[in-house]
């Protein structure tokens, strides 16, 4: 009870933090440490505008030349439309491991572990994957960085980069353990650092416009003879853009570590999308305007990299990689901490093996220790297979974007059919689509299908981009999704799934719970 002259309002805030919380049946437990910009900021640095941009851009130019461009806006829409639905389940269901809970919620606990399943797997290899991106810039930077070999034997990049990416995985996998708040510090002044710096690189890149803006109709010939033309051609290069905008669902991840989540994380969705679009897009366009040659050989093999050397010069270029830098680095973070509150949320259920040691807090940071633990070494143990094989790992890097748009699909459909049924009941006092609910829903679920058709696609130039051609390299989307879904739902119907429940040391009143369904 409060003292004479004590004001109710923390007490009563706490109680509605964890009033949609102690509803699904779980007991308060993560720390709530987390106000608007620490929300916005984990989902912001999870899409890194200057970590996919940097990464990729090489990508759309080779593939689908200046014209690439036009896959930015695009891919931005159909986004939008699964990040307006995900804003009524972040205001609904404002509880750790987004994905996993809205598909169990409007799924049902089948969907619900498919989908956690697909997204953790996506999760530990997109980390692994982001590590990577350190071999594209810190070389570029300095040849110190370039410890294996000088950077000219077969394998000296690729064994640099599992290096390099290992180094940023104990990084990260420390500063999680470390409790949300050392987290939320840290990744918030990167962002800080980054959203600075994507502003600089826009101005900077503006003023060294060397071409107007008709340059970004031209398609350099490319998709001549091929069946689809240069449609063909433009699908394969709109990846560099799918593989950017996703992991805006983070900003709802820590909806247990946020003040008044159900209010902030549907804000924080839509701010840290569409930010990342405004960014990325302009720095995308300045890009293709500034640069010295829109034919270098150099624009399609080292990127963004050398449009910022070539016209921003070597000094003012370096600066700018370092904070790219810093933008791989705060990603890498955001990327475990959403994997950490995925499977914690999954083994808080008993829907993990080993899930009561998984789910347990430390006493003092008031994280899941062992399972940050896991997370990270799985991921180091992918970057491994980049060694002497960096086909197979390109190929898996792909398939993880896979698996996330079609965890996605599996939270918008089943909400999809909820709402034909009369079923789907939004949070009216925080967010809701209204009548507009049904046709963003159903864009939403029309444009998951197609791009996880276009990610599947078996294209030589992105699943065996060099020889010697395999089919099974050039079949592993299609492969490897198959392998994880049908394998991993294997384990959960004749293993995991006699033993789901809410393990009783997190149920809310310290009894154990079953699986909530559809609500």
């Amino acid at each position: 009870m409060s003292g004479p002259g004590a004001s109710p309002e923390p007490v009563r805030a706490e109680v509605d933090n964890d009033a949609a919380l102690t509803e699904l049946g779980y007991k308060p437990g993560l720390k709530r440490t987390l106000g608007n910009f620490h929300t916005f900021a984990a989902g912001i640095s999870y899409i890194s505008i200057l970590t996919g941009t940097f990464q990729l851009f090489y990508f759309g130019v080779s593939f689908g030349g200046p014209a690439y461009w036009w896959s930015w806006p695009m891919v931005f829409i159909g986004q939008l439309m699964v990040a307006l639905c995900f804003c009524e389940l972040a205001a609904r269901f404002p509880v750790a491991g987004s994905v996993y809970n809205w598909a169990k919620q409007t799924g049902g606990p089948h969907i619900g572990w498919l989908a956690g399943w697909m997204m953790t797997v996506a999760t530990m290899v997109s980390l692994a994957a982001v590590a990577l991106a350190y071999q594209l810039t810190l070389p570029q930077i300095s040849s110190f960085f370039q410890i294996i070999g000088d950077g000219t034997g077969k394998y000296d990049a690729a064994a640099n980069a599992v290096l390099l990416g290992t180094i940023l995985i104990v990084f990260t996998t420390v500063v999680n353990a470390f409790g949300v708040k050392l987290m939320a510090t840290i990744n918030s002044t990167g962002v800080f650092i980054e959203l600075i710096a994507a502003v600089v690189l826009i101005v900077l890149l503006a003023a060294h416009i060397t071409r107007g803006p008709s340059a970004i109709m031209t398609t350099e010939g490319l998709g001549q003879g091929m069946p689809l033309g240069y449609f063909g051609a433009f699908l394969t290069a709109s990846l560099a853009s799918a593989y950017v905008m996703y992991g805006f669902d983070t900003a709802s991840s820590l909806g247990e570590e946020s003040i008044d989540p159900s209010r902030n994380a549907p804000r924080a969705i839509l701010r840290a999308l569409i930010a990342s679009f405004i960014l990325g897009g302009l720095i995308l366009l300045f890009a293709l305007l500034s640069t010295p040659d829109l034919h270098a050989e150099a624009l399609s093999v080292d990127g963004l990299q050398y449009v910022v050397k070539a016209v921003l010069g070597e000094t003012i270029g370096q600066a700018v990689l370092w904070c790219v830098v810093i933008a791989i680095t705060v990603c890498a973070l955001s990327v475990q901490t959403a994997g950490l509150r995925l499977a914690f949320a999954m083994a808080r259920d008993n829907n993990l093996p080993a899930g009561s040691k998984l789910a347990k807090l430390h006493p003092k940071f008031q994280t899941p220790v062992l399972a940050t633990c896991v997370i990270g070494i799985v991921a180091i143990a992918i970057l491994v297979v980049n060694i002497n094989q960096p086909q197979i790992f390109s190929v898996v890097t792909s398939i993880a974007i896979i698996m996330i748009y079609i965890a996605y699909l599996m939270v918008t459909m089943p909400m999809l059919a909820q709402r034909l049924r009369g079923k789907w009941t939004p949070s009216t006092e925080h967010f809701s689509l209204g009548r507009w609910g049904l046709p963003v829903n159903l864009l939403a679920v029309l444009w998951g299908i197609a791009m996880t058709v276009n990610l599947l696609w078996p294209r030589p130039e992105v699943y065996n981009a060099t020889g010697p051609q395999h089919w099974y390299l050039r079949w592993g989307g299609v492969l490897f999704v198959s392998v994880v879904a049908i394998g991993g739902f294997a384990y959960y119907w004749f293993v995991q799934r006699k033993k789901t429940g809410v393990l009783s040391e997190h149920a809310f009143g310290g009894a154990p719970g079953a699986i909530h369904g559809a609500p």
